[in-house]
């Protein structure tokens, strides 16, 4: 039985385990690219080139600062506080609460946290509102 040494090189390259890495590369990415979340929120306030006059009888207004100083009518209020004296507002208009309107002027450089929860503490009394625009 005659062995015969074998001599030449093989030129050859299996692929099939580079593609098996690539496909296995390629879920991966798409996975955890799925599950990125963004942690921040583009909240642009809007602008406005003209000013026009609001038609209702004696609109109450907030204005957040921009040190997140909440004011209702000039006066000084927390979120807890804003939500009582707006139920009072309510109930010295005699309207129902839908029909009050509240401008809601908020500076551009306030944090969205803040925005929320005025919003959300106008949201539980019902009344309308209205986000002032800057000129």
């Amino acid at each position: 039985m005659g062995l015969k040494k074998r001599t030449e090189v093989s030129a050859e390259f299996n692929m099939s385990s580079l593609t098996d890495i690539i496909f296995l590369l390629l879920i991966f990415f798409m996975l955890t690219s799925s599950l990125v979340n963004p942690t921040a929120i583009n909240l642009k306030l809007p602008n406005s080139s003209r000013s026009k006059p609001i038609s209702s009888n004696k609109p109450a207004i907030i204005v957040v600062n921009e040190s997140k100083e909440i004011r209702f009518n000039q006066l000084k209020v927390d979120i807890p506080a804003l939500k009582a004296k707006i139920g009072q507002y309510v109930l010295a208009d005699g309207r129902a609460a839908g029909e009050v309107t509240v401008i809601l002027d908020v500076h551009p450089k306030v944090d969205a946290q803040t925005l929320v929860s005025v919003v959300d503490a106008l949201n539980d009394v019902g009344v309308k509102m209205i986000l002032a625009t800057r000129l």
